[in-house]
């Protein structure tokens, strides 16, 4: 909850989920926002471990939905989703 105020300023979109935050956006602006998370993190923990995973595809946008969307699709049905 601490970081969701950095995330917010960021102007990045982003999805908040059970056990992740996705963020979508150019490069720096993203890791300076995941950078941030960690520093923020450093200042109330004394070990932090920060796990990120890359998606770099630049043929598409806008995948936060898209990627929900395109297996709703192929599955001809909504799906619960975060």
């Amino acid at each position: 909850a601490d970081l969701m105020p950095i995330i917010e300023a960021s102007g990045l979109d982003f999805k908040l989920g059970a056990m992740q935050t996705t963020v979508e956006g150019d490069e720096p602006a993203v890791m300076d926002v995941i950078m941030a998370c960690h520093r923020k993190m450093k200042e109330v923990a004394p070990r932090v471990l920060t796990s990120i995973t890359i998606d770099d595809r630049s043929d598409a946008t806008n995948r936060l939905e898209g990627k929900v969307i395109d297996v709703e699709a192929l599955l001809n049905r909504e799906i619960a989703h975060e």
